[in-house]
């Protein structure tokens, strides 16, 4: 990942921190906060220690796998050459057994903000949750659960019919929110159509009603990679990863928790070995579905984030956007 923090060198973070101390100081009604979002693979956690060091910052964790304490290594948590250079925080602090809620994500990190600030510090949020990253900055809709038969229906019918005839539907049902999504976001689009059966309101609503909403101001970046770049980078992780004692961490787990349905093993890698040690799977095969499930995460990924109007793209091998970008800060409301 060298690379990456090569491009933010001194001189531009030197910019970022003056930006931000000055427009602190002049305007403390305005709380300055970088969110720094992207793909798994795409070096976040590195370039956002690295921040963390030059700007005297303290990074949040954003990455729903990376709260759990008995995968460090499979969920690729910072390691101590990152923790090194600033504090970290919301990072390998649940056990397998519990899960971290959007809604409950956002007042954990919303607490860790208020204090990194009291302490006259930066936050760098960073991860690859988008859903974590809106209900922090937008809030978050206080919708019920939708039936598992509703989600299935929903999930069939793009399959038969397709996005683009779905899309349509949801431009009858709630023109508004279709709008702001592109008729190829399956996720968004059968979301959509699930939580208008389900609740008898469409997503507008909810979110013109969602809770939350803090006023804060953010500085949302999006750090840029293609999935065919990313391709490679996986590959590669998942072999130092093993290389690294991702199997051994697995064997760890299980005397901790044993249940595969538990929130903590439902992560990709860990799933996968899950499945190994249980003898379901070969290394071998669970190494292969490792990569597949991980190159398919990174891939909504990418489409998530490109649909978030807000985000602001960094190019990691486009220096002079990367420098235009800085000269031209624009801190987004949050």
């Amino acid at each position: 990942m060298d690379f990456l923090i090569q491009l933010f060198d001194k001189t531009i973070i030197g910019m970022i921190y003056s930006y931000f101390y000055h427009n602190m100081h002049n305007n403390m009604s305005e709380i300055k906060i970088i969110c720094l979002a992207g793909a798994t693979g795409s070096g976040k956690s590195a370039l956002a220690a690295k921040l963390g060091h030059e700007l005297d910052g303290v990074v949040i964790n954003a990455d729903s796998r990376q709260f759990y304490a008995d995968f460090p290594i499979i969920t690729a948590q910072p390691g101590p050459d990152e923790t090194a250079l600033c504090p970290h925080l919301l990072y390998g602090c649940l056990p397998a057994t519990q899960k971290m809620s959007a809604g409950q994500y956002a007042q954990k990190a919303s607490a860790c903000i208020d204090e990194v600030l009291r302490q006259g510090k930066i936050p760098i949020v960073t991860g690859g949750t988008g859903l974590y990253f809106r209900a922090l900055m937008h809030g978050i809709a206080d919708i019920p659960p939708v039936p598992r038969e509703v989600r299935q229906k929903w999930q069939e019918q793009c399959r038969e019919l397709g996005s683009h005839a779905l899309y349509d539907s949801l431009r009858n049902l709630d023109p508004d929110y279709a709008a702001k999504i592109h008729p190829n976001d399956r996720q968004r689009i059968t979301r959509a159509m699930e939580v208008a059966e389900a609740t008898g309101k469409n997503l507008t609503w909810w979110h013109q009603s969602q809770s939350g909403k803090r006023d804060l101001r953010y500085l949302y970046l999006g750090l840029g990679a293609t999935l065919k770049e990313l391709e490679p980078v996986l590959r590669r992780r998942i072999d130092v990863m093993l290389d690294n004692g991702a199997l051994e961490e697995a064997k760890a787990a299980l005397r901790h928790c044993a249940d595969p349905k538990a929130p903590g093993w439902s992560g990709i890698g860990c799933a996968e070995l899950f499945r190994a040690l249980a003898g379901e799977l070969t290394i071998g095969e669970a190494k292969d579905l490792w990569y597949k499930n991980t190159r398919a995460y990174a891939k909504r990924q990418l489409t998530w984030f490109r649909g978030e109007p807000d985000l602001r793209w960094i190019e990691k091998d486009n220096y002079n956007g990367i420098l235009r970008m800085i000269k031209n800060l624009t801190i987004t409301q949050g």
